[in-house]
């Protein structure tokens, strides 16, 4: 096999994102994805080998795709990828249009704590479409036309004028864009209320008057996921306010979710994770004394009661030794 291509090193062989989706107010609940978006071009691609595995990709070549196709060769069961901040676990493999030939690959080694937003993969725009409502433990074969590449990286392959680049993709593991659990009943008397737009983001209202004085602890939503036990990092999206204000002092919601351990974080946001299961939203009003106590904290004054809403997406594997 010849040297990897220089622009191709993007896929960094250790963690893998996508480009950007444009899909606001996006969920799971509308996704709809054609098995294969155009025969006629995924069947010059023959895909076979163990999902585990490398897999090994037979070209009618030279493959020239006038626009992106792609193929659910293997179709999982899993959670769906639905915005373009979502993390997930993927092993892709890179070939050459023109001869076939392999030209990338991730280790497609089992590690499943290699974890990487869904938005950075950008040498590669047409996963953007193709991975679209793909669900975790599939494997996606895609043909990427010049227009589906970042400038640059088609000469990078040594590909010719109008060839193609074919991809594999598989969804090792996908994290939840947003909590989907149950809504639960919370009486929420003198307390924040939380209003959600389409695609999960929620907003806090604080209520005038006093904040509580002890940690307070809600679950809005019940997931039926993975329990937070502290063992492995939690990963999740987080809105903070201090009580009294209406902007968050924090968010994650403008980028990707948060990796975080029980014993990183300030006790009663700690608090608030411990026993909840993946899925689940959860309202935390927490007081100095669980908090940042007397100490000013970056926009955060001395002596500040903190409000999260926290939506819990997923657990980390732990590193392979």
């Amino acid at each position: 096999m010849r040297k990897i291509p220089a622009a191709l090193v993007v896929l960094g062989l250790v963690t893998v994102g996508l480009a950007g989706c444009s899909l606001p107010g996006s969920s799971a609940s509308d996704c709809s994805r054609p098995s294969v978006s155009n025969p006629e071009v995924m069947d010059l691609i023959t895909v076979t080998g163990d999902t585990e595995d490398t897999p090994k990709v037979d070209v009618y070549t030279p493959l020239k795709a006038s626009e992106l196709a792609y193929e659910d060769v293997v179709t999982g069961d899993g959670t769906a990828i639905v915005s373009p901040d979502q993390t997930a676990v993927l092993d892709v493999a890179l070939f050459s249009g023109a001869t076939g030939e392999l030209l990338a690959s991730t280790p497609y080694d089992g590690d499943l704590s290699r974890v990487g937003a869904v938005s950075q993969f950008s040498s590669f725009p047409g996963f953007e479409e193709a991975l679209h409502c793909a669900t975790e433990g599939s494997r996606v074969a895609i043909a990427l036309s010049p227009d589906d590449l970042a400038e640059g990286v088609a000469e990078q392959a040594g590909l010719d004028e109008g060839d193609s680049l074919v991809a594999v993709v598989d969804l090792r593991k996908v994290y939840l864009a947003a909590a989907d659990g149950q809504n639960q009943f919370n009486s929420g008397f003198g307390l924040p209320s939380v209003v959600r737009a389409p695609d999960g983001r929620p907003g806090l209202i604080i209520p005038d008057g006093a904040a509580p004085s002890d940690l307070t602890i809600q679950t809005l939503k019940k997931g039926d996921g993975e329990e937070v036990t502290g063992e492995q990092p939690v990963r999740v999206h987080y809105t903070g306010v201090v009580w009294g204000e209406s902007e968050p002092f924090d968010t994650t919601w403008d980028g990707e979710p948060a990796a975080l351990t029980l014993d990183a974080v300030v006790p009663g946001f700690a608090a608030a994770l411990e026993g909840q299961t993946v899925g689940s939203q959860v309202l935390v009003v927490v007081p100095p004394d669980q908090g940042y106590g007397d100490q000013e904290q970056a926009a955060i004054p001395a002596g500040s009661t903190l409000v999260f809403v926290i939506d819990i997406l997923g657990l980390d594997a732990l590193p392979q030794e």
